[in-house]
């Protein structure tokens, strides 16, 4: 058996290549998806040196995307978006509007055909979630209102393109039909048909799925296997997409996406979603390597002009968009100016919806191409623009960093980071001892936990300076860093250290190699769970 494989070849191929890629543009301080679709042009047939097997590097997408939609379902929250419901809801369904007529009125002058048309100016409507959530979290927004109306949002797009998404091979039979001439029974017969059948699925999704899908999982979290409970999450995720589309001849996105809500509806969301995030995050980025093999690079010579009216469209169509609907709202200008600045990139759903609109036959290969080019020119520019923005506007009125006790008098206190299952009992023995301590965690819902406990939090990254200093860390006598990752809690030593030098610190560790790199950086007091828990086990023998 030959150990060179086209699989293999383009697995390594896209992994390997994508770190690289990805590490040079999370050092240039981009977003890696850069770098991903940059590795995927490399290894792609438009490059010299290796090229991978596009056929395998689609199929392998096919589960990125679907594992990428099973993680939109899993956070997709009608709380947050309820609580914006009155700007959010119809904003994106504007800018909607606004970005697809723009991207239509661009086909046209291009000479494409509507649906071509329609599906480019769908592409350029929606942003990316992960480099929304990561300027946003980067500016300390998330927790903001106008944090909170662009994460609805972005909710309110995502969900306008899982529609289209199962619209979309529809419509391309509705125009293949009408190109032959057939009548109105003809053109209406294939839309009426697939709405009934996501009805269908809608329906036993809410009824069935709802019931059995929790009760699965409880079945096996009883059973203790972490590994069972690992394969049940991903088995849910691909068998319900997988069966939707055999069954209910629905797309895969629309099934992962349900399948992923109504398990975030259950109280094992969290944990489906931290066990099974390695395996997206590598599958997705394959996704985005595939996306990158389908580019161009000539494009950029060829078609300079429509080059820079897509990029237009993104960055400056869709913010002035957004700006405007927001400032007709009556929210202020800074919120107003966050939310464009938000908006001013593309990202994974247009990926689908091109290679979707490609596959279909109705999306031009050069269209295709502008949506893959205006895509990595936003994301590069979306960094530089949102700070720009958001640089004089730190500060905002309706701010949400819960530090509570940070205008009282503190000497000597202690400061916890980390509010998961360690800290809570760390911060509960506190409390008992009325012992004057601060939390900080920058997880929004375990924040929301330690404020309805009545605690002091600072709602932010320990690795930053400004939020050590919020929980007064100058001022402190004891760091206790109750996060799980070791060597993370080396970097906030160093970081509280060289704040406060006197400052003694206890760590968490998991393996002998955490210990030992806390130990070299100074920290005097490691404690490991496993040590621990074995010299109690025999302590209560009478051997310890």
């Amino acid at each position: 058996m030959p150990h060179h494989t086209p699989l293999i070849g383009t697995i390594v191929a896209g992994l390997v290549v994508a770190f690289i890629m990805g590490a040079i543009a999370h050092r240039l301080k981009l977003s890696p998806l850069v770098g991903y679709l940059v590795a995927g042009i490399m290894v792609g047939p438009f490059t010299p040196g290796f090229v991978a097997d596009s056929g395998l590097a689609n199929e392998l997408a096919e589960i990125g995307v679907i594992l990428l939609m099973f993680g939109v379902g899993l956070h997709f929250s009608l709380k947050d978006l309820l609580s914006v419901k009155a700007i959010a809801v119809p904003g994106a369904i504007v800018q909607i509007a606004v970005a697809t007529l723009l991207g239509m009125g661009l086909g046209y002058l291009m000479g494409w055909p509507l649906m071509g048309g329609l599906v480019f100016g769908l592409a350029l409507s929606v942003a990316s979630t992960v480099v929304l959530l990561r300027a946003l979290q980067g500016a300390d927004l998330v927790e903001t209102r106008r944090g909170r109306i662009a994460v609805g949002w972005l909710i309110v797009e995502d969900l306008v393109m899982v529609l289209a998404l199962v619209l979309l091979p529809a419509l391309a039979g509705v125009m293949n039909n009408a190109d032959a001439g057939g009548g109105a029974s003809a053109l209406i017969a294939p839309l009426v048909g697939t709405l009934l059948k996501v009805v269908g699925f809608v329906v036993l999704m809410l009824v069935v799925g709802r019931r059995l899908i929790p009760w699965a999982l409880h079945w096996v979290v009883h059973s203790g296997s972490r590994e069972l409970f690992r394969l049940a999450v991903l088995a849910i995720a691909l068998g319900v997409a997988f069966g939707a589309a055999i069954v209910f001849d629905v797309s895969f996105a629309l099934g992962a996406f349900f399948a992923g809500m109504i398990l975030g509806e259950t109280p094992l969301s969290r944990r489906a979603t931290e066990e099974t995030l390695p395996l997206r995050d590598a599958f997705a980025v394959l996704f985005f390597v595939s996306v990158g093999m389908l580019f161009n690079p000539a494009v950029v010579v060829e078609q300079p002009l429509p080059l820079l009216a897509t990029v237009l469209i993104i960055v400056v169509g869709k913010s002035i968009a957004a700006w405007g609907i927001v400032r007709a709202f009556g929210h202020p200008n800074v919120t107003a100016l966050t939310i464009a600045a938000s908006l001013a990139q593309i990202g994974e759903f247009s990926f689908i919806l091109a290679s979707l609109g490609a596959g279909l036959g109705v999306l031009p290969a050069e269209a295709r191409d502008l949506i893959l080019a205006g895509a990595i020119v936003s994301i590069f520019i979306n960094p530089i623009l949102f700070s720009l923005i958001v640089r004089d506007h730190k500060k905002e009125e309706d701010e949400a960093q819960a530090d509570t006790a940070t205008d009282q008098p503190r000497l000597g206190h202690v400061i916890l980071v980390g509010y998961g299952r360690v800290g809570k009992l760390i911060a509960k023995r506190l409390a008992e001892r009325h012992v004057q301590f601060v939390v900080i965690e920058g997880d929004p819902e375990r924040v929301e936990e330690a404020e309805e406990a009545g605690l002091s939090v600072v709602r932010g990254n320990a690795l930053e300076d400004r939020h050590l200093l919020a929980a007064g860390i100058c001022e402190a006598r004891y760091l206790l860093i109750a996060v799980p990752e070791g060597f993370e809690g080396g970097a906030i030593n160093e970081h509280a250290r060289h704040l406060n030098p006197n400052l003694q610190v206890i760590a968490r560790a998991h393996s002998d190699a955490e210990v030992a790199h806390l130990e070299a950086l100074g920290v005097r007091h490691v404690v490991m769970g496993e040590r621990e828990l074995a010299g109690r086990m025999l302590q209560l023998c009478g051997v310890g």
